[in-house]
């Protein structure tokens, strides 16, 4: 895959008998997938896509996806994006897929581990922290608080640098 690519979802059904599918979404909300005008479903890129939220799916048109059959052969393919067509962010916001797979320092620099996965919890984004070599064995669940648990992020070197003890953590994981 293209490197300028981001997958933002996966075809997972045909929706109707002119070519609608149905789509899994990847992007938080899930409708922020219906945005993007442009899709690269497979190797193949679509131009005018019209999708919207349907229930607790997405459903698209794909152009020259016109019946049931040519919508089952894109089942299983996944969705990407070209990166030019994210919004913009402001200074020290940042993407998911920019934060997955940074190293993890904590202020007295040890290294933590690796983003391996975010999710949300409502009250903010968590990171998964997966130990390294260097670091022990213990997966640790971080919250993603730019300016307080997160003190700096650094995509050109590919560090995070966290306050972050081992007290912070819960005991039940």
């Amino acid at each position: 895959m293209n490197n300028d690519l981001l997958t933002v979802g996966k075809i997972t059904g045909h929706f109707g008998v002119q070519g609608g599918v149905k789509v899994f979404s990847y992007t938080q909300p899930m409708e922020n997938i219906t945005r993007y005008g442009q899709w690269h479903i497979g190797d193949r890129l679509f131009k005018g896509i019209k999708a919207k939220k349907h229930g607790k799916t997405i459903v698209a048109q794909v152009p020259d996806i016109n019946s049931r059959e040519d919508a089952q052969a894109l089942i299983g393919q996944m969705v990407s994006v070209d990166m030019t067509q994210l919004s913009p962010l402001s200074a020290d916001d940042y993407y998911w897929y920019q934060l997955i797979g940074l190293s993890v320092i904590d202020q007295n620099n040890q290294v933590l581990g690796r983003v391996e996965s975010m999710f949300e919890t409502g009250a903010n984004d968590v990171m998964v922290v997966k130990p390294t070599e260097s670091a022990d064995d213990e997966t640790l669940l971080i919250p993603y608080l730019y300016g307080q648990t997160v003190t700096s992020v650094n995509l050109q070197t590919a560090e995070m640098r966290v306050d972050w003890t081992d007290s912070d953590q819960p005991d039940d994981l």
